[in-house]
């Protein structure tokens, strides 16, 4: 990466980010995936995601989703949730016929792409927050099972981007990992099966290694999502992300000097301004309303006005699974006007 910057849209369109780009968080309703596809490209024509449809069952959850990824580990359905078995069923052979769909409908809808393209899957300390081990407890209370995980879902990881880089090879493969469980892991609030205490708190030095374990293997950048309040912004920056992606809603004061630290050394936030279900009518008839708090922020920081292009990614507050189709292809469309606004009208 060059130490040289530049002002001029013709140097920063090659990075890894669009200069006053939108993108999606991940999931969308509905089970049709050529539709998705087609709602996806056709909403951000310069920054893509692979859409997630959960509505079509276990499996396409994004808990689901990630499992069939991993290596040499297997889970299966159970009434409390996935669990971790000794071979693939097909709870894990539908997780992967469900990935292979979508991944054929993306490629189909990005024939001559070139540009940055998003995939989505669950980071390794919310995989182990959900996942259970043989007994019933999360594999979260185990620190090896939680090493295990990790290995399997790096190498998982790297065969997944691999088969993505075959389908769109002109695309500048962006890998989110979804963290919601990420602050309460940090804060000892998951609970265990009996729900009568919590898992102990796990040490910020492990979270961060793990994190930077899973983000080495994407040699392009990776940004990690969290819909959740209190996002460690620091944290995941020291683990290798490139970007945070968050519900801009619930920042509070004390996010603000992290935020600021994270925007100076480069960090692109992936502001969640838009809401990710259906609202009050007239909650989409303003771009430049959508990402006036985000101007605000820049002001009280003290940042540059001309940076927020080149900072920042506008997204929904979170996936749009519970959302109407109607409003799903609503909010996309404002995201990328929104975005354009914060462009035209840093102040």
């Amino acid at each position: 990466m060059s130490d040289n910057t530049s002002d001029s849209t013709e140097e920063r369109e090659p990075g890894p980010f669009p200069w006053g780009s939108a993108t999606g968080v991940g999931s969308m309703p509905g089970g049709d995936a050529r539709e998705a596809a087609r709602t996806v490209t056709g909403s951000f024509e310069d920054f893509p995601f692979l859409a997630e449809l959960p509505a079509r069952g276990p499996g396409a959850d994004m808990i689901g989703r990630t499992t069939g990824m991993l290596v040499e580990l297997y889970a299966r359905v159970e009434p409390s949730g996935w669990r971790i078995g000794d071979r693939p069923g097909r709870d894990t052979k539908r997780a992967v016929s469900w990935l292979r769909e979508d991944l054929d409908a993306l490629e189909e809808f990005t024939q001559g792409y070139e540009g940055p393209l998003k995939v989505q899957a669950v980071g390794p300390w919310t995989l182990a927050a959900a996942l259970e081990l043989r007994g019933g407890e999360a594999a979260l209370g185990d620190p090896g099972a939680c090493r295990d995980l990790t290995g399997s879902l790096a190498e998982g990881l790297r065969l997944h981007l691999a088969d993505v880089r075959k389908r769109v090879p002109g695309a500048r493969i962006v890998l989110q990992l979804d963290e919601p469980s990420l602050t309460s892991v940090l804060l000892g609030r998951i609970r265990t099966a009996s729900g009568y205490r919590t898992h102990r708190a796990v040490d910020r030095q492990v979270v961060e290694s793990a994190l930077r374990d899973v983000i080495a293997v994407h040699d392009g950048p990776v940004v990690v999502h969290s819909c959740a309040p209190g996002v460690p912004f620091a944290l995941l920056r020291r683990a290798g992300a490139a970007g945070v992606s968050f519900d801009f809603g619930l920042l509070t004061e004390r996010d603000e000097e992290p935020i600021g630290e994270a925007v100076e050394a480069g960090t692109k936030l992936f502001a969640g301004v838009v809401p990710s279900t259906d609202p009050a009518s007239g909650a989409l008839s303003d771009p430049g309303g959508s990402v006036m708090g985000v101007r605000t922020l820049w002001r009280r920081l003290g940042l540059n006005p001309g940076t927020l292009a080149e900072s920042v990614v506008i997204t929904p507050t979170c996936g749009l699974a519970g959302a109407s189709p109607d409003y799903a292809r609503k909010a996309l469309a404002h995201c990328a006007r929104a975005a354009r606004s914060l462009a035209d009208n840093p102040e």
